[in-house]
């Protein structure tokens, strides 16, 4: 083993990292002072050289795995090691396999690992569980501190028990508040876990205020005035913000929305009945038991001295006053004509909100009713404004009905319209991609072509005894059984041939343009519902939209085609080699035109390029005329002319022409 050596230890790091190899290479020198070369800290940078040391001066870069090749990892990676005792100027050549690691390198791992809170994410489950542990300890100040501010017999017959709950909710008050200082937020769409930036953004907001305010030590006072006043820890109501944001997040969460909101509403209803009363039952006390009709009666009365009578009694007459029912007793004083003044505002408030959060509440379910389910009033009204006979009409409502009975859906698109297009696709696939991957059409496709073929699928229902398809009828359309049974039946309607179950599919044939196809893209069987099935349909258009993107997945499915209608005999093989011939001409007939098209259109563009060239060179050739004729000394008789011209606003069109076609005199 080797002995510590002595406090003051230079270290030398010297990196082989981003050199070049050869015996001209050069590194970087870190000069570092340690106070122990072997402990896991206490190396500090001291100064960072830019040497240009050559391999010569230190020796070869460490061989095997801690050679480093050029431009690889960090500049202070595989590094070679030389101390020097700094007092004694004594250099100690240590180990090869010695590696000393600064800052830029990572840190070696401690012996007991240091566990630190996780940034929670606030929409993450956790997050939302501590949410709703929060509403406990804020419904408990919300209503057992008024009630024991107000019920003295309530505060001193479970003291012990009031204390213990008090200070559990203080202490969940403030795990709350840690919970806070670990709860990230986004920026920019990206969760922030920096736990610098979260704590001084939450410092920063007014819940970081109210949070404090809502934990300030007032039970001090205790200590002066007794335990028995709980109206010092009203500060705690200050916490109530999480109270709404865990109804908040509970009914976005929850598959009940609507039932959460009118429970959420008789709850708010309680918690101020209850107010109410504890407020009741003190000015009752203040203005003295029993001195009128309108206050608690006298204590001393038989039964009206029990906790629970008065309780009891206070939230009637609350709930009697609040409900505007009447049938109370009418007030005698001031500050009795005050209390139901106020009630009555405060009912009358009440009563506008509960009206209105449950016609909100039945508005948005009617309106998920029809987002889901179509609207059969119009239909009805139609069917009886055009005279449609009985039996149709009774098809028609046993139809609806049996769509809002079991909870069929016609209108996923609709429904799913408002999602992005990925995340759309992601719940098609998860509804329906076990469905449309049993056809064997499709079967090997690509997984995108499945996705975006999910989302063409609409959803049919057929009922009893109706035809989905008859024979000689034009394909336009496939259909994948999902649920329900389908018979082949004769042109009778009553032989059955064969009985399709869920999971089977038919029409795929007449939906792909397969050449040679005997039957076209005709129906060749009658297909009748025999209860109430549900179906997925595809239609043509749909999937030549899809196909088009994915050429290679339309050959492959020609080709399963082709092959199920060999097996079926219904594939035409000359008509199929005529057609291939026929296209394949046709495309040889288009490449020539096209051919010839080109060269046309080469020729035209030479003809226009010499067309600009001499209209240019003409062009020229007049301006440069132009300038040799002014050039031309004017005649006595020319000038006569000009002169006799002028009267009659110059000489005419074909006297200049006549003018011009002389040409210069000759002037020797």
């Amino acid at each position: 083993m080797h002995s510590p050596p002595s406090p003051g230890i230079s270290l030398q790091v010297f990196s082989w990292a981003d050199v070049s190899p050869g015996p001209g290479r050069q590194g970087r020198v870190l000069e570092l002072d340690c106070l122990h070369p072997f402990s896991s800290s206490g190396c500090v940078a001291k100064s960072l050289k830019d040497k240009e040391v050559t391999a010569g001066a230190l020796g070869q870069p460490p061989s095997g795995s801690q050679a480093l090749a050029p431009n690889s990892g960090s500049p202070l990676q595989a590094e070679k090691v030389w101390t020097s005792h700094t007092p004694a100027r004594e250099h100690r050549t240590m180990s090869q396999d010695t590696k000393v690691k600064t800052t830029e390198s990572n840190p070696p791992a401690p012996s007991k690992a240091r566990k630190s809170l996780p940034i929670l994410d606030p929409s993450g489950d956790y997050y939302y569980w501590w949410l709703n542990t929060m509403v406990f300890p804020v419904m408990y100040n919300l209503i057992i501190l008024v009630c024991r501010a107000c019920f003295p017999d309530l505060q001193h017959g479970y003291l012990v028990a009031w204390l213990v709950l008090d200070y559990t909710s203080d202490l969940l008050y403030l795990l709350d508040i840690v919970v806070r200082f670990h709860t990230g937020f986004l920026e920019q769409g990206i969760l922030v876990v920096d736990k610098g930036r979260i704590s001084s953004r939450y410092v920063r907001t007014w819940s970081f205020l109210l949070d404090l305010a809502s934990l300030m030590p007032t039970d001090v006072v205790y200590l002066r005035l007794g335990p028995h006043t709980p109206t010092l820890r009203l500060n705690r109501f200050l916490r109530m913000p999480r109270l709404f944001e865990a109804f908040d997040r509970t009914e976005t969460r929850t598959a009940y929305p609507n039932a959460f909101r009118i429970a959420k509403l008789m709850l708010y209803i309680f918690v101020v009945i209850h107010w109410n009363s504890c407020l009741y039952f003190a000015l009752s006390r203040y203005l003295g038991f029993g001195r009128d009709v309108w206050v608690y009666p006298d204590p001393a009365q038989p039964g009206f001295e029990r906790l629970r009578r008065q309780y009891l009694y206070s939230f009637y007459f609350s709930t009697l006053i609040l409900t505007t029912v009447g049938d109370t007793p009418p007030p005698a004083r001031e500050e009795e004509y005050l209390f139901m003044v106020g009630d009555f505002l405060l009912a009358v408030m009440g009563f506008a909100t509960i009206m209105g959060s449950m016609s909100s509440v039945i508005y948005n379910m009617n309106t998920a009713g029809a987002a889901f389910y179509p609207d059969h009033a119009l239909v009805k009204k139609y069917m009886k404004l055009q005279h449609v006979n009985r039996k149709l009409e009774r098809r028609v409502i046993d139809w609806y009905q049996h769509l809002q009975i079991n909870k069929k859906m016609t209108n996923e698109i609709a429904i799913l319209q408002h999602l992005p297009e990925r995340l759309r696709a992601e719940v098609a696939v998860s509804v329906h991609l076990s469905t449309l991957s049993r056809v064997q059409i499709f079967q090997n496709c690509e997984a995108s072509l499945l996705e975006e073929l999910v989302l063409k699928l609409q959803p049919q229902t057929y009922s009893p005894g109706e035809y989905v398809c008859r024979k000689g009828d034009i394909g336009r359309e496939m259909y994948i059984i999902r649920e329900g049974q389908l018979a082949v039946v004769a042109d009778d309607g009553i032989t059955q041939y064969a009985v399709l179950g869920a999971g089977l599919y038919f029409g795929e044939i007449s939906i792909i343009n397969i050449k040679g196809n005997m039957s076209g893209n005709r129906r060749t069987a009658n297909i009748k519902s025999l209860g109430y099935s549900d179906l997925f349909c595809l239609s043509k258009e749909d999937l030549k939209e899809v196909l088009s993107e994915y050429p290679q997945a339309q050959t492959v499915m020609e080709e399963k085609g082709r092959e199920i209608l060999l097996k079926m005999n219904k594939l035409d093989v000359n008509a199929e080699a005529a057609e291939i011939a026929l296209q394949e001409a046709t495309e040889s007939r288009l490449r020539g035109l096209d051919q010839q098209l080109d060269d046309l259109q080469t020729k035209f563009a030479r003809l226009l390029a010499e067309l600009e060239s001499s209209a240019l060179k003409i062009a020229y050739r007049i301006e440069r005329l132009e300038w040799q004729t002014r050039e031309w000394p004017i005649t006595e008789d020319m000038a006569e002319a000009d002169d006799e011209g002028e009267p009659g606003e110059g000489t005419s069109k074909d006297e200049e022409g006549r003018a011009s076609q002389k040409g210069p005199p000759d002037l020797r």
